[in-house]
């Protein structure tokens, strides 16, 4: 039943009733009851008709106006969403293209000289700058699909298209689909995972990654493992590597626990809540 169906039935059930019980009183009951009764029954049946139809409609209603909200909620966040993707698609995006042409260039006409190992560091670093906003572009497009829990899906989908463009070898388990993100968890978690996957692939030399969740009564948790060189020293203090500060940052602005375990052989990055 729809909601304008729903508002009719409740403005016109009590006008049918009264005018209903009028007709019986006035056309069968009258020998049998008189004037004052009728007069005090009609109020008792037009509110045992209000208990009875009338609070299950304006239930309905309530069901009907919160989905009519939370439609119109999705429809903006949608909208936002597929304009920030344009804003990223017509600026930043085109002006890497055009700073990636210009290195191209650049590398080719510094080709044997000093400055060719720069110029090849700096095109590999707008390549993976460029590679990153395409991938934001298209998780900003990913349109979530209307099932049980949209939101656990449209997350567990990006996390996948993450690690099918930065490590495809890796092996994924996914067990957060219980978890309810908020937008900017989401938007946080992502990047968290995204940096760390970069980061495997630019340095670990690993043969195995593994992307696994774990989610008890207690807490949920995120681990990035693999099996590469490992990363030495202090990680958070190494000169050139800000990925991993950032994402610290990112965790613990979140309120989220963020640990980093590395030996050869075996680093996991674990990103971690204790559930209340």
């Amino acid at each position: 039943m729809s909601y304008k169906q729903i508002k009719w039935m409740i403005l016109l059930i009590p006008t049918l009733t009264v005018g209903l019980w009028e007709y019986i009183r006035h056309q069968f009951l009258m020998p049998y009851l008189s004037m004052d009764a009728g007069n005090w029954l009609t109020p008792v049946i037009v509110y045992l008709v209000s208990v009875t139809l009338l609070s299950r409609l304006f239930r309905m209603l309530e069901g009907a106006r919160a989905a009519l909200e939370q439609e119109r909620a999705s429809k903006t966040a949608l909208e936002a969403r597929d304009q920030l993707a344009r804003e990223l698609h017509d600026g930043i995006s085109q002006s890497l293209f055009l700073l990636s042409v210009k290195t191209d260039k650049a590398g080719r006409s510094l080709a044997g000289t000093n400055h060719e190992q720069d110029i090849r560091e700096i095109q590999k670093t707008v390549h993976e700058v460029n590679t990153y906003v395409r991938q934001a572009i298209a998780q900003l497009r990913y349109v979530p699909s209307p099932a049980a829990d949209p939101k656990a899906i449209a997350l567990q989908a990006q996390v996948e298209s993450i690690v099918s463009d930065t490590v495809p070898e890796a092996n994924l388990e996914w067990d957060l689909t219980e978890i309810s993100f908020s937008a900017k968890e989401q938007v946080e978690l992502l990047a968290c995972i995204r940096e760390a996957l970069l980061n495997v692939r630019k340095h670990a030399q690993a043969t195995k990654v593994e992307v696994r969740t774990e989610n008890n009564a207690s807490r949920w948790s995120v681990h990035i493992c693999d099996n590469g060189i490992g990363i030495p020293g202090d990680p958070m203090m190494l000169k050139d590597r800000y990925g991993l500060r950032i994402t610290k940052e990112r965790a613990e602005q979140m309120g989220w626990e963020f640990l980093l375990n590395s030996k050869p052989g075996h680093t996991q990055m674990t990103i971690r809540k204790e559930q209340i």
